[in-house]
């Protein structure tokens, strides 16, 4: 699709392999270096999410009339030097639980604006009915990723220490930022019609809020993604502090159910030729949320193992298919002069839901164990797909702030 997706496909790649290898690092680091216990580790992931979503509030607007690929090139450098300051402080024997929360935030407000930045380059070069193979290959990079990088990743740190799998993700976006450095596709931006105004700050949730699909699918996601990956630090605790899993065999326990993602992201454009669009998300919407009730059955050794191994196949099968179609059904059903915003203010939503029921569990697991929280997380996901749209409709162009709204019978 052009040497400009090319690039961004690598680079793309590149960083995420990098994550891949720095799965769970930073639960990892404060349960290993600094005894961290189940409230302390959930709240590291929270207020991450949460500081760092708010800090990206008005990233949204700002980036929406700007070029995409300087963006992209400063949140990669940004994360890189973030990162590096952990096996530094580490290092100098400097490393502290504020540290690694501070970090936590610098990297999830980057995040934020690399993806809508991203997202939004990603519609200007690849045309629309392509966007589906685009979404597919990147879905298919990140399962591949994983793979292959928590088992690496924990056989790093078992060998050479807690912080090398974060030495890694930290140069990671280093090359990530010279993969997009050698772009050399010309980049128009948007043309701005009228200088910023305050409601910009919200013109991506009003937008979202006012697409009857999109609405939708924003409230699913948003809960399906928060009661997932509140559940994710404390099934390191259950695994690793609680049945005396070794970090190798957690990573283990991950990566191998991810080929389900690798298999299901490549198959996503022949499931949707042959069965469309509409009965894909909602038929794999719901079967995703069907699975991670299953964790919370987890039990030491081998059959303890099997049992995260297969409740994370099916759950990542389902969705990675979901993920791709969904990703490419947004994009087209965004317009091009909102994509920033739209995909900022899902991202920063994303961020604050994860944060906010990460914190609830956290205590919650403090209250009754980390397994009844898990499993709770369970049965309230078999809820989420009464949210999913029935009719996944293309409607006409959402009125924005940006046009005037005619009245009158027309």
């Amino acid at each position: 699709m052009g040497p400009a997706f090319g690039w961004l496909w690598a680079a793309y790649a590149v960083s995420t392999y990098g994550t891949g290898l720095g799965f769970g690092a930073f639960s990892v680091v404060a349960i290993t270096v600094l005894d961290a216990g189940s409230a302390q580790v959930a709240a590291l992931s929270a207020s991450g999410l949460a500081i760092g979503a708010l800090l990206a509030v008005p990233l949204g607007p700002w980036m929406e009339f700007r070029a995409k690929r300087p963006v992209m090139i400063a949140t990669d450098l940004i994360r890189f030097a973030a990162l590096a300051s952990i096996p530094l402080a580490y290092c100098l024997g400097g490393l502290s639980f504020a540290q690694l929360l501070a970090v936590s935030v610098v990297t999830a407000a980057a995040k934020i604006a690399f993806t809508a930045a991203s997202g939004a380059y990603l519609k200007t070069i690849v045309p629309a009915d392509r966007l589906l193979v685009a979404t597919s290959r990147f879905e298919s990079t990140t399962w591949s990723a994983t793979v292959i990088g928590p088992p690496v990743g924990g056989a790093a740190i078992g060998l050479l220490g807690p912080v090398t799998t974060v030495v890694v993700d930290a140069v990671s976006y280093l090359l990530s930022a010279l993969g997009i450095t050698a772009i050399r596709d010309f980049e128009q931006p948007p043309r701005k019609t009228r200088t910023h105004r305050s409601s910009d700050i919200v013109e991506g949730w009003r937008y979202i809020l006012t697409h009857h699909t999109l609405r939708r699918l924003f409230v699913n996601t948003i809960l399906v993604n928060g009661l997932i990956m509140a559940a994710e630090p404390l099934l390191s605790v259950l695994m690793l502090a609680h049945l005396g899993f070794p970090v190798w065999e957690y990573g283990l326990a991950f990566a191998v159910p991810c080929l389900g993602g690798l298999i299901g992201s490549r198959l996503a454009r022949r499931i949707v030729s042959h069965f469309g669009e509409q009965n894909v998300l909602l038929v794999l919407g719901t079967l995703r949320a069907c699975w991670p009730l299953g964790l919370a059955f987890i039990r030491p050794g081998a059959a303890g193992l099997a049992i995260v191994m297969v409740t994370e196949f099916g759950l990542i099968s389902c969705a990675s298919i979901f993920n791709s179609v969904f990703a490419a059904y947004r994009l087209n059903n965004t317009d091009t002069d909102r994509h920033a915003r739209v995909l900022a203010a899902w991202s920063i939503t994303s961020s604050f839901g994860i944060a906010a029921i990460t914190v609830m569990w956290g205590l919650l697991a403090q209250l009754t164990g980390p397994r009844t929280a898990i499993a709770l997380a369970g049965v309230l996901l078999l809820g989420t797909p009464l949210l999913l749209p029935r009719h996944v409709a293309r409607p006409e162009p959402v009125p924005s702030n940006d046009e005037p709204v005619l009245s009158g019978d027309g």
